[in-house]
């Protein structure tokens, strides 16, 4: 480890609360680091008031979240390790692109500028945002069925419907219509720089099952990275769903997310 108690910064991503991050914040205190996981801005400290107050967050971006933890992260004593799920995972990109944090891990994480691939799966999970396009100002909430197809396909229907239950909120719609277009835009706030050679190296994670980003989506993002001479890596987990950092087998992805931190002397 590169320093004793090394700052970790989680962000989660669309529909889950930063409070989804608990068990992973009490591992990585355990074995040493110094773990923090806030919420997206304006979001509310309990999953109970973000469900009452869903405008509280309606119309934030891409760039509005990610200038939110980059002030977060300058804050810190020391430069942290950052660990960001769906589109924390393409925030975390961008912030490492950026030069900001130690090293970074992107678990399932939403397609950046240059991907290609748009699987049907895909664009069925983001159906229920893109679907109308008046919730690009909106904060929308997925039903159980959408939460099992998007999250939950995976799992055994009971335990995708109790994780619906635990952890759902509402989410801003803008950041999937930002991803959706992001090739078709000049200046995409979905753009990471992935030819930066001076990042600390990155881990990119894919649930083989996953819906929300399929596993092509994810090669295909490692491929962004092959101008770059910074540890890029990738790590797929089969039978897995975009649910892998809440269902009963996130200790499976934490567990080799510090492997490799090991490995790289983080």
């Amino acid at each position: 480890m590169t320093s004793p108690h090394t700052p970790v910064v989680f962000i989660h991503g669309l529909w889950l609360h930063a409070t989804s991050w608990g068990p992973w914040a009490n591992l990585f205190r355990e074995v040493g680091y110094n773990p923090i996981a806030p919420g997206w801005p304006n979001e509310p400290a309990t999953i109970d008031e973000a469900r009452e107050q869903p405008d509280l967050v309606a119309n934030l971006g891409i760039e509005d979240v990610t200038e939110h933890f980059a002030k977060i992260i300058e804050s810190l004593p020391a430069s942290p390790i950052i660990i960001g799920h769906s589109f924390g995972g393409l925030v975390a990109e961008k912030l490492l692109g950026q030069g900001i944090g130690s090293a970074g891990v992107a678990i399932d994480p939403a397609q950046i500028k240059g991907v290609l691939p748009l699987p049907l799966s895909q664009l069925r999970s983001a159906l229920p945002a893109l679907g109308n396009p008046a919730n690009l100002h909106k904060a929308i909430s997925l039903t159980q069925k959408e939460f099992r197809f998007g999250f939950g396909n995976a799992l055994p229907e009971e335990e995708s419907n109790a994780l619906y239950e635990q952890w759902n909120i509402p989410s801003p719609a803008r950041p999937l219509f930002q991803a959706a277009v992001a090739n078709f835009a000049l200046h995409s706030e979905a753009k990471v720089d992935t030819d930066n050679e001076t990042r600390g190296p990155l881990l990119l994670i894919s649930g083989l099952e996953d819906h929300t980003v399929p596993d092509v989506v994810t090669r295909s993002t490692l491929k962004q990275y092959r101008d770059s001479a910074a540890v890029t890596e990738l790590k797929q987990f089969e039978g897995r769903g975009h649910s892998l950092t809440v269902d009963k087998g996130w200790r499976e992805v934490a567990d080799a997310i510090l492997d490799w931190l090991k490995t790289n002397g983080l």
